[in-house]
Formats: structure tokens, C-alpha cells, sequence
């Protein structure tokens, strides 16, 4: 029961808040199919912004909170795109439900792509910085061109599946809601701590007894089950599922959804999910050819002016002035009443003592005539 109740503890309003945009996204094309005609490619659009989101908010728990540089999250995606998917398809032939199958396909797609993280964690782990990215980054692409080979997948001309239509964005947007759920509050609780006490300084971290290894490891394979999550999602909207998707260019674009949203922020990252979701939706409306190659050079504009302005004294300057949050604590400071307290924030169990009780409790004056009393074996 107290783990539960923990868990009531850590909701914080940032955290509903983060409920609240995924709450809207379903709700709003719900009322719109509902009352009128919900287009398909809006309910496509959904579906992309929903793997975004897993993609980029299971990548901030390693480079974020954990402070791990992974360049190969593409390729755990691709992981359980291929394995969900195929499971599918072989699930179609022998049950009807459209959503039992979709349900089952996800969480082998995610535990395939967490064994995989598992196995390439374990050793990976151990390096730190370039050479963790660098290994990373070998194991998407050596991924993706394993499925590129295996006939059983479709080889190069990718993985046909079954396509669940308009329905599918609701599925998707629910297995978001559960997985911020369980990633907030285990931020919140005292793992979510020990991850950020690794990030911050690893020497102290292990000083204080904290399991280095677990740690990293947990949150490695973690991240890889939502991502593995997010590649069905996928193959269940496009179809056929082709390796040439899982580049090394995805990985980075993933990378860019954290960058934008702030590293070791959960509302940012699906914000800028979001917002690059549908940025990209728009430049492969208006582009195509070798026009459509230009979002890349978008992706590192919008990347160059996030630096600029997180970094530059007199932009970081004016963004405090005008921020919303600053203005939030200035209000609170300005009537003690709605302070958070520290019982909310730390479970402290509070004291009425005073800081005059405290002086005058079990002391005694000395005085300077009186004697002191004889010692051991004295008179």
C-alpha cells in the first residue's frame, strides 16, 4: 500500500499536464469523428505523433536522466516493428479481434526490442560518451540490414501487414497515456533519484552504494521496450514495414525531438514530438523529390536557434524575465500560503518545535563558582 500511495504522492500538475495534452489529442478527433468526418490522413498524423512521443520520451530517460549518449534507438524500433508486426500477421489466422491481436503484437514487439537492449546493454554499458554512441550507433544499422536479408521478413521489399485505419491513433494514444504513467512515476520514485544521481556525478553515485550498472541497464532496456512499443505502432499504420526507415537519420531526428524539448524534460519532449511530427507531415506535403531532403537542413536550423537561445546571456535573460514558470514562483513568493511545502515535496515529517525550545531544552547553565564534580578516585 505505501507503494501506491508513493505513487499518489509523485503526480505533480507538470505531470498532469502531460496527461492533459495526450487527453486532448484523443478526445478532440474523437468528437470530430463523432459529430462529423475525421479525415484519414488526421488520424494517420495521430498515429505518427503518438510513436513520436514514445520514441522521443523513452530516449530522454538515457540521454536525459541517465546522461548516456545513444545514437541507435532507430534500431530497437526496427526491432519490434519486424518481430510485433510479423507476430500479427501470423495472429490474424487464428483470432478475430483486430484489438486482442494489436495488444498482444505490442508487447512481444517491446520485449523482443528489450532483450535486444539487454544483450547489447550489458557490454555497451561499460563505455561512456563517443564510444557508447558509436556502439550504438553500429547496432541500428547492423539491425536494420539483418532484416534487409531475412526472407522471412520480406527481405528488401519490406514486411506487408495488416493496416487497422482510422481506429488505430485511439489505441496508440492510450498506450501513451499508460506508458507516461509508468515512466513518470518512475522518475518520481527513488530509482527515478539514483538515475539522476549516476548522471550527475557517477564517483559519488557509486560511493553512496548505488548499483552503476543496474541502473544503466534498467533504464537501457527500458527505453528500448517503449521503443520496440513504437515501431508496431508504426508497422501497424504504414505498411509494407522497410528497413530503409530505421536509418541512422531517424535516430537523429529522434535525438532532435529531446534537444528541442530540453534534456531530462518529459513535457518538452512531447511537445516537440509533436511539433516535429507535424512539421515533417507538412515539409513531405509541400516537398517531394530531392526537395524533401531540405527537412534535414529545417531539423538543424531549429536545433542551431534552440542552442542559441538556451545559451546566450542576454536571450537566457530575457526568457527568464518573460517565463511563465519564473512568473508562477514570483506569485507563490508573494503569498507564502501557496507554497509548496517540504512535506509535499521530500515526505518530511514535520516539527512545531521552536527555535527557542530547541536552545533552552536539556541545557544546563554553568556556573563559573560552582565546582565541578570530583572525578573518579577524588575527594
Amino acid at each position: 500500500m505505501n507503494y501506491f500511495k508513493n505513487i499518489k504522492k509523485g503526480i505533480r500538475i507538470k505531470d498532469t499536464f502531460n496527461y492533459f495534452i495526450i487527453i486532448v489529442m484523443l478526445a478532440v478527433p474523437l468528437l470530430m469523428s463523432t459529430f462529423g468526418n475525421l479525415p484519414r490522413s488526421s488520424a494517420g498524423l495521430l498515429a505518427q505523433m503518438a510513436y513520436s512521443i514514445l520514441l522521443a520520451v523513452s530516449l530522454n530517460l538515457v540521454v536525459g536522466f541517465l546522461g548516456e549518449l545513444s545514437l541507435g534507438h532507430a534500431g530497437f524500433m526496427c526491432v519490434g516493428a519486424y518481430i510485433g508486426c510479423y507476430i500479427a500477421k501470423e495472429l490474424y489466422n487464428v483470432m478475430d479481434s483486430k484489438l486482442l491481436v494489436l495488444i498482444i503484437s505490442m508487447l512481444i514487439g517491446g520485449l523482443v526490442a528489450a532483450v535486444f537492449g539487454f544483450i547489447i546493454g550489458l557490454p555497451a554499458l561499460r563505455l561512456k560518451g563517443d564510444y557508447l554512441a558509436i556502439v550504438t550507433l553500429a547496432f541500428g544499422e547492423i539491425v536494420r540490414t539483418i532484416f534487409k536479408n531475412l526472407p522471412t521478413f520480406g527481405a528488401a521489399l519490406g514486411l506487408s501487414t495488416k493496416k487497422y485505419g482510422k481506429d488505430l491513433y485511439i489505441v496508440a494514444l492510450v498506450t501513451v497515456l499508460i506508458s507516461l504513467f509508468l515512466i513518470q512515476n518512475i522518475i518520481r520514485s527513488k530509482h527515478g533519484r539514483a538515475i539522476t544521481a549516476i548522471r550527475d556525478n557517477e564517483i559519488a553515485a557509486k560511493a553512496m552504494g548505488i548499483n552503476i550498472t543496474y541502473y544503466k541497464l534498467f533504464v537501457f532496456v527500458f527505453a528500448a521496450f517503449f521503443a520496440g512499443m513504437a515501431g508496431v505502432i508504426y508497422g501497424s499504420y504504414v505498411t509494407p514495414v522497410v528497413y530503409s526507415f530505421f536509418s541512422f537519420n531517424y535516430s537523429i531526428e529522434i535525438l532532435v525531438m529531446v534537444v528541442l524539448g530540453g534534456m531530462g524534460n518529459i513535457t518538452g519532449s512531447i511537445i516537440s514530438a509533436v511539433f516535429i511530427t507535424y512539421l515533417n507531415f507538412q515539409l513531405q506535403t509541400q516537398l517531394s523529390g530531392d526537395l524533401a531532403a531540405l527537412k534535414y537542413l529545417v531539423y538543424a536550423i531549429i536545433l542551431i536557434v534552440v542552442v542559441i537561445f538556451n545559451n546566450a546571456p542576454a536571450l537566457k535573460s530575457v526568457r527568464e524575465r518573460f517565463s511563465i514558470a519564473n512568473k508562477l514562483r514570483e506569485k507563490r513568493l508573494k503569498n507564502p500560503e501557496k507554497q509548496y511545502s517540504d512535506t509535499n515535496r521530500w515526505d518530511v515529517v514535520t516539527t512545531k518545535i521552536r527555535m527557542d525550545e530547541i536552545l533552552t531544552t536539556d541545557v544546563k547553565q554553568n556556573d563559573p563558582f560552582k565546582p565541578d564534580k570530583p572525578q573518579k578516585g577524588g575527594k
